[in-house]
Parts: C-alpha cells; sequence; structure tokens
C-alpha cells in the first residue's frame, strides 16, 4: 500500500499497527510486510515510541538478524506443544488458518496486509492473555502460522484418547497422543 494512495483513516490504522507489533517485538521485516511502511520509519517510529521510554516501564527490544525458523521449538516439549495447539485453534477463530475436516490447515486469503496484521496481533494477545507465561514469542508465533499453511512443515493431529487436536512436526513419529495425554495419563479414554 502506497502512502499517496491511502486515505487517513488508512494510514492511521498502519501506524496503530506497527506500533502494536513494535510492542510485541517484532522484526523490521514483519512490520514493513503488514505495513508497507519502510524500514527508516518503523526505526524512527520505535525511537519515537520505544527507546526513551520510562526506565520503570522499559519499552520494546528490537531484535536484530533472522526471525526464528526452526519448527522443533514448538514440539521439545509437551507443555510448549500444547501452547502451539492453543496458539493454532485462537489462529483459526481470527480467521487467518481454516481447520478442514481433513485437518488440513490452509491459510485463509486476506486481500489486505493491515487487516492481516490486526487479526495476527489479536490472536497473539488473546493468547498472551491465556498463556501470559508462554516462551512462544510474537516472532514464534508468525514462524508457525507459515509452518502450519505455507510450508506444511506442522500439521494438526487428533489425540487417539482424548480426541483433542494438536500440532505435530509433519516429519516426526507420532504416537496420536496429545500433550495432555502424555503428561497426564489420567486423560486417557480407556
Amino acid at each position: 500500500m502506497n502512502k499517496i494512495n491511502a486515505t487517513p483513516d488508512q494510514d492511521q490504522a498502519r501506524l496503530e499497527l506497527a506500533i502494536r507489533m513494535l510492542g510485541h517485538e517484532a522484526r523490521t521485516h514483519l512490520i514493513t510486510a503488514c505495513t508497507g511502511f519502510s524500514q527508516d520509519r518503523i526505526r524512527k517510529l520505535w525511537g519515537k515510541r520505544f527507546r526513551d521510554s520510562n526506565p520503570r516501564t522499559p519499552g520494546a527490544r528490537r531484535h536484530r538478524g533472522k526471525s526464528p525458523s526452526s519448527i522443533e521449538f514448538f514440539v521439545r516439549n509437551p507443555w510448549i506443544q500444547a501452547d502451539a495447539s492453543l496458539l493454532a485453534h485462537l489462529f483459526a477463530n481470527w480467521g487467518l488458518l481454516q481447520i478442514l475436516p481433513d485437518l488440513s490447515t490452509p491459510a485463509v486469503r486476506v486481500e489486505d496486509p493491515v487487516t492481516r496484521g490486526q487479526r495476527f496481533c489479536d490472536a497473539f494477545e488473546e493468547f498472551q492473555a491465556i498463556s501470559p507465561s508462554s516462551p512462544l514469542s510474537f516472532e514464534h508465533a508468525w514462524n508457525m502460522l507459515d509452518a502450519l499453511t505455507a510450508r506444511r512443515e506442522l500439521l494438526l493431529l487428533d489425540c487417539g484418547d482424548c480426541h483433542a487436536l494438536y500440532v505435530q512436526d509433519a516429519l516426526a513419529l507420532d504416537g496420536r497422543r496429545c500433550p495432555t495425554c502424555r503428561v497426564i495419563p489420567a486423560c486417557r479414554r480407556g
């Protein structure tokens, strides 16, 4: 979206989304993809909004380098796998992916990148409210959505014991047991 063609409301929505994403410590390239802002404008916005924050309420950190891209992170233990599974359901609830009857997870086509960014922030913020101590960062969540929809490196399976849907590495051997049933044997149905 070019600033010249943007209405004042659209430009305000892009600005608010950029600030929201900066607050979640998103990397510059993700903010650029969602807002169309230049990298320079994003750096200046961060400097104005977050760099000179009150020391008692520090601003967001700026991460450099590549975004996390390992899918092993999402299945390395049952607690993170359960968080990833919850996040996948929230992505579906916020219209970022579909969960089809065969458990495939195609992306929902969102024409406007600002709307997609807003939905993503909504899903991530709801996830943080439910699981505030989760190690899944905004960048991890972005990677996970891409791994579920575009790259198909992660998939949803249904637990053979309780029938809950959970995230799993597409190439890993799996006993068809969700993280909860692996941790708490009493959850299993006989």
